[in-house]
């Protein structure tokens, strides 16, 4: 039951898929860190790029907020559907390491 904890515990706060490493799922855990990159990856291009934008928008003077928000809207229209799918993946990976039935609760790490 420990392991359980510390592997759901894995999954919940350090990384998706860690948890699923730690109870022996090594190509399911491969592949949720793999995706976990993927998207981490994608929303530090997000950030960057509208922090660009920022810097660009504060150097002209006057500062349009409005503005701004409309031109990084319109270059990152696919910002929510990164945090939702990444979203999706935490939780997937947080239930199926809670739900595996097919470690066993006699090993201890």
């Amino acid at each position: 039951m420990r392991k359980k904890i510390k592997c759901v515990a894995l999954s919940a706060f350090v990384l998706p898929g860690l948890g699923q490493l730690c109870l022996g799922r090594r190509l399911k855990g491969g592949v949720m860190i793999l995706l976990d990159n993927v998207f981490i990856l994608a929303a530090l291009y997000i950030a960057l790029r509208s922090a660009g934008k920022l810097m660009l928008a504060g150097r002209g003077g006057a500062l349009d907020a409005e503005k701004v928000l409309a031109g990084i809207r319109a270059d990152t229209p696919f910002a929510p559907w990164v945090l939702g799918a990444f979203m999706v993946l935490w939780f997937y990976g947080v239930v199926d390491a809670l739900l595996d039935k097919g470690s066993s609760d006699q090993e201890q790490y």
